[in-house]
């Protein structure tokens, strides 16, 4: 069924009794309640592997014998991995949501396990690399779905939501970090746990459907659509919304450059300034991850309310101010300071998110979004190269951090100049499929219906 279509509210999940993080939960079909669960429980075992390479940087430093100058440049090659996934997500607009989001599911979990069994810096950098394409390909169709499935007025909180759910991941890594160094394989093993979605593969093959709005939008264009070629949604965005590409490109720039160092240096930061012990780490990272998640469904929720433009604003600065905080703090202040942190970094994923999901008609949003990813994942190793290029200036890799995150207070400027109020509105009147001339030209500096 179509967006804005409707159904009966249906009964709310009994695995929302063990996600009280999320709030109280709103009236949804059992349909949006389902894919909810399906979306969010694939995306879990994504958000686990993309957050161990953070938390064991010190292991695999000292085991495979990397420098230190050296590892700003290792974790940008590896997240260089996501470049790939924009063309994992073109795919999911030409080929279906639910195939390419399985795709995606075993071909990650194939590389991350194979990362256990690593026997040099050079394996490991290649297997992650591609283990990162596959998970960020993942998340990003996951939005998509999510947006596509959910009713206008609560768009923003299923996108908290998910993104609450998949932080779990994280925290299971985490937690599963607290032992590494009583584990038998040490971090290795941490990747062999990786291999758990390989047997729930069947179950989401069986239960997991199509987006009804990506189904209808086929309906209503099949006149050669399977002729046509699979890079027609870049020739789309680009004749139609490149004002709206290069708008939400710019915002996830220039935030995403100081705010992957800062999230991706936090463990070694602590280990080494703070003399935290792994176990130490894990907790608070658990524990803070615990109470910051709730940023991820109430910027969600507060943006569906109060709009995206100030609600994005207000948690993208108040990150980054966190962020230079925290890594000039003192000890008794760092976990207060890591759980707001994690709050405010955890509120603008979700409301960038929202807007790169909404943005875009259907024909191209997965395409846009995994532009949205590509840029992100640029800036991000553009942003751990530099720390390593700063580290020879400042002497200090704390001190470059700070200096990126200072690069991101110019977004807030960007979102109240150059992009409209999208809560509350329909998918098909923010972005309608029919090739409207001059609708979206954010250059031109057309003013959009808010």
């Amino acid at each position: 069924m179509p967006e804005g279509d409707t159904e009966l509210v249906g009964k709310v999940p009994g695995w929302y009794r063990y996600a009280r993080f999320l709030g109280r939960a709103p009236d949804l079909t059992d349909r949006q309640w389902r894919m909810l669960g399906l979306v969010a429980g694939v995306s879990f075992f994504e958000m686990y592997d993309l957050h161990l390479l953070s938390l064991n940087l010190a292991h695999i430093q000292a085991e495979l014998a990397i420098a230190e100058g050296d590892l700003g440049f290792l974790g940008s090659i590896i997240r260089s991995g996501s470049l790939f996934s924009v063309l994992i997500t073109l795919a999911a607009d030409r080929f279906g949501r639910k195939p390419m989001l399985l795709f995606t599911v075993l071909a990650h979990t194939l590389f991350t396990g194979a990362t256990a069994f690593a026997p040099s810096v050079e394996a490991f950098v290649v297997l992650q690399f591609f283990a990162r394409a596959f998970a960020t390909a993942e998340v990003l169709i996951a939005i998509v779905v999510i947006a596509e499935e959910f009713p206008p007025e609560k768009r923003g909180w299923g996108i908290g939501a998910l993104a609450a759910i998949q932080a779990c991941g994280a925290g299971l890594a985490s937690l599963l970090f607290s032992i590494v160094d009583i584990l038998p394989y040490g971090w290795r093993s941490l990747y062999l746990v990786g291999l758990v979605p390989l047997v729930l593969m069947a179950y989401w093959r069986r239960s997991m459907p199509e987006t009804l709005l990506y189904e209808s939008t086929q309906l209503s264009q099949n006149h050669g659509r399977k002729e046509e070629s699979v890079w027609i949604p870049v020739v789309y965005l680009i004749n139609h919304s490149s004002g709206k590409l290069l708008a939400i490109c710019s915002v996830v720039f220039f935030f995403t450059i100081g705010a992957s160092s800062a999230s991706f240096f936090a463990p070694k930061y602590l280990q080494d300034v703070h003399a935290w012990s792994p176990a130490s780490v894990a907790i608070l990272m658990a524990l803070g991850g615990a109470f910051g998640i709730v940023g991820n469904p109430l910027a969600g929720w507060l943006s569906d309310r109060l709009g995206r433009r100030p609600v994005s604003s207000g948690f993208s600065v108040g990150f980054l101010i966190i962020a230079c905080v925290f890594y000039g703090s003192v000890g008794m202040f760092v976990p207060f300071l890591w759980i707001i942190f994690l709050f405010f970094l955890m509120g603008t994923d979700v409301t960038i998110a929202s807007y790169g999901s909404e943005l875009f008609p259907t024909r191209a949003r997965s395409t846009a979004t995994g532009i949205r990813g590509l840029v992100a994942t640029l800036s991000g190793a553009i942003g751990l190269a530099a720390v390593s290029g700063l580290y020879t200036v400042v002497g200090s890799i704390w001190h470059a951090i700070m200096i990126l995150c200072g690069i991101g207070f110019v977004v807030p400027v960007i979102l109240y100049l150059f992009f409209p109020e999208t809560a509350g509105r329909p998918l098909d009147d923010i972005a309608p499929d029919e090739e409207v001339s001059g609708r979206n030209s954010l250059i031109a500096g057309e003013q959009w219906q808010d």
